[in-house]
């Protein structure tokens, strides 16, 4: 009995780490549409700020990253590239806190 319940800590113990180790890097949401990256930011800018959220907005000849920061995790944020027809977007939700954020971009798709 001791054994198995031993067995299970060390199992769940395992797969808790196992969440942790993953790659910050990779996007919670990755969105395809028909809008440009400007079209596309100019849509989510203002449901974010509805949101109580303080959005920053940078943005190169091809690309446009929005940042919310936080001060308790990563900052979230938002990145939309140039694509043949429309855009690709992706979007790194990584704060529990981030209500809304994620909604956000998939409303403007």
């Amino acid at each position: 009995m001791r054994r198995l319940f031993f067995s299970a800590v060390l199992m769940m113990s395992g797969s808790l780490l196992a969440g942790c180790a993953s790659a910050p890097n990779e996007p919670t949401l990755t969105l395809v549409t028909q809008k440009s990256p400007e079209q596309f930011t100019a849509c989510v800018m203002p449901k974010l700020q509805d949101n109580a959220l303080s959005p920053s907005l940078s943005q190169t000849q091809r690309h446009y990253r929005i940042v919310v920061s936080s001060s308790v995790a990563a900052d979230n944020v938002i990145e939309a590239y140039k694509a043949s027809n429309g855009g690709k977007v992706f979007v790194y939700e990584r704060s529990l806190l981030s209500s809304g954020f994620g909604r956000a971009a998939k409303d403007c798709v």
